[in-house]
């Protein structure tokens, strides 16, 4: 060997290209594979199964208990000629649109406010955060009370002098609705808050340092650079919240028992109203089925966005 030579000249075997590297790689693949198998099955029964399940049923004479007599689509037929089914389907988008749209825009506000370091944050941070410890049947009892003529808003306003105030909006067709999506707002937005602060958290300080530098003004920082940042926890929020309306159940129940009449009725309600209530089980599954098609429907494309442009800018 070459005395003149240096310990640099020496070439060493990666350890990665080894055979015990190899082997430790292959041995971590798959003990993640099998970790995955017990959710995989869970997944698999709890939904896809249950799904198919759903769909057949949807397509037979069922109403007590579930007999395989197929009609073909006599109970969509059904469902799509019954008025309650498209003034829930109505509500939906109302209370849909309110929902989300409140729990974004309040929620980012809240979050920049919070991020802009406001004094005693761990303070604001519960305050909002307080609402997501309850269920929606505590919320919806809390609201309606606050929103009945005879005891909240409008008699303690009233009380004050102004005799004429009138906020009695639950016990109104066409304002009931409206009542869910307050309701909703407040319980869900320090959700949306906490998701955001977490992204605006993340931003890197010198984002901001090179905007003072070049002068940019504060709220064009935030329109224009940090809100397409943050694209990922808007899909999330929308994702999440989009879930939250599909299923208002028991927000319905414990505000406004879907009243007065139907005139806050929602898909999940006129469900299980039909499956529990009625024993119209084929015709309660149509109705869940073809939710789960309204929530593809909205979802889907918004998916189909994010993961192309995910590709393009990977």
């Amino acid at each position: 060997m070459n005395a003149q030579q240096t310990p640099s000249a020496v070439t060493l075997p990666r350890a990665e290209s080894s055979p015990a590297g190899k082997r430790s790689r292959l041995s971590s693949s798959t003990a993640a594979k099998i970790a995955l198998i017990p959710a995989t099955i869970i997944t698999v029964v709890c939904f896809y199964v249950f799904v198919g399940w759903t769909i057949v049923i949807s397509m037979t004479k069922s109403r007590l208990l579930p007999v395989y007599n197929f009609v073909g689509f006599d109970q969509y037929r059904r469902l799509f000629a019954n008025d309650r089914w498209w003034t829930a389907m109505e509500n939906l988008a109302i209370h849909g649109t309110l929902f989300i749209v409140g729990c974004t825009l309040i929620g980012y506000v809240l979050a920049i406010l919070l991020d802009r370091g406001t004094r005693c944050e761990g303070l604001f941070r519960t305050v909002f955060m307080l609402p997501l410890s309850m269920s929606f049947i505590v919320t919806g009892a809390i609201w309606q009370w606050l929103l009945n003529p005879t005891l909240g808003i409008q008699d303690a306003v009233r009380d004050l002098g102004w005799t004429d105030f009138v906020f009695n909006w639950i016990v109104r067709p066409d304002r009931a609705i409206y009542t869910l999506a307050f309701a909703g707002i407040w319980q869900q937005v320090g959700m949306s808050m906490a998701l955001f602060l977490a992204g605006l958290r993340g931003i890197d300080p010198n984002i901001w340092k090179a905007t003072r530098v070049d002068g940019i003004p504060t709220w064009r920082v935030y329109v224009n650079i940090i809100t397409p940042m943050l694209r990922p926890v808007f899909f999330s929020v929308f994702v999440l919240l989009s879930a939250l309306v599909l299923k208002s159940f028991d927000l319905v129940v414990a505000l406004t028992g879907g009243g007065p009449g139907f005139a806050s009725d929602l898909p999940a309600r006129f469900v299980v109203d039909h499956i529990l209530n009625r024993q119209e089980l084929g015709l309660g599954a149509a109705g869940a089925f073809m939710m789960l098609c309204t929530i593809a429907a909205v979802i889907a494309p918004y998916m189909y966005y994010e993961l192309r442009t995910s590709r393009k800018e990977a």
